[in-house]
């Protein structure tokens, strides 16, 4: 084996095996876990977190290294005098090919490294875990609909006391769709966010770690009153919210009562 066989092999023999132990160790390591919830399910919005960290941090190490091989070359190379031309150095063929693939690998082999992460964390994000709270939601002009079962309905308009309520430590699977047009529902605090299409089903699911409230909006151009299409997200102690629950469905079994007889 040459040196230019030995090169291209050490090469691309790194982007491999950076690769392979990038997926290997994100899967062992159940990569995209936060603080578990019920039934020990991580949270993938800490996964997301941390994997945007490592992004951040990736791009500002390669900006450095660019920009002080940059620097250092814009004075190590300049030109003495107006006159001055530069003679760069001729390189072999092998020398050639290692300038270019070289790099080529290393950065091929970071790619690789953050995209196997980023595909584990794509895969928890699409396995619903069992003992998820399945609430289905309906889009329309300009509002979203809420149904929890049972008769438990929640029509959240921008701004009313009406909207999206979960329980903290349980998954909350949302089964998507619209009657109208297209819309996305987006739930930032969650790192989450899926259109929703008529005539379509699209799911996200999310993991509430804290008792808080967030907004719940829409990130797809919908018409007149896109920008007010929004409502609030209240994750509740499970007592709370259980107790909630059973307000509203007992309103909603009185509603029933009322219409049956009219």
């Amino acid at each position: 084996m040459n040196r230019f066989e030995r090169l291209l092999t050490l090469s691309f023999g790194a982007v491999a095996s950076l690769a392979a132990g990038a997926a290997s160790a994100s899967e062992a390591a159940g990569y995209g876990g936060g603080a578990a919830g019920s039934g020990g399910v991580s949270d993938p919005a800490a996964g997301w977190n941390h994997l945007w960290n490592e992004v951040l941090i990736d791009i500002t190490v390669i900006g450095v290294v660019f920009g002080v091989a940059a620097l250092y070359m814009l004075i190590r190379y300049r030109a003495k005098s107006p006159t001055a031309v530069g003679h760069g150095p001729k390189l072999k063929g092998a020398a050639a090919v290692a300038f270019a693939l070289v790099p080529a690998a290393i950065f091929m082999a970071d790619d690789f490294f953050l995209s196997a992460k980023g595909w584990t964390l794509w895969n928890i994000y699409r396995r619903v875990p069992p003992n998820a709270l399945e609430i289905k939601v309906t889009g329309h002009q300009w509002y979203y609909e809420f149904d929890y079962g049972n008769g438990v309905n929640v029509v959240a308009m921008p701004g009313s006391d009406d909207y999206l309520r979960v329980p903290v430590g349980r998954p909350i699977v949302m089964r998507m769709t619209a009657d109208d047009v297209i819309h996305s529902l987006s739930l930032p605090h969650y790192r989450v966010k899926e259109d929703i299409m008529p005539g379509r089903m699209t799911y996200i699911w999310f993991l509430p770690t804290e008792a808080r409230k967030d907004v719940v909006t829409c990130t797809m151009f919908c018409g007149d009153n896109h920008s007010q299409m929004w409502t609030n997200i209240e994750a509740m102690p499970p007592a709370q919210f259980e107790a909630w629950l059973a307000s509203q469905k007992k309103q909603a079994q009185g509603q029933r009562a009322v219409e049956n007889k009219g």
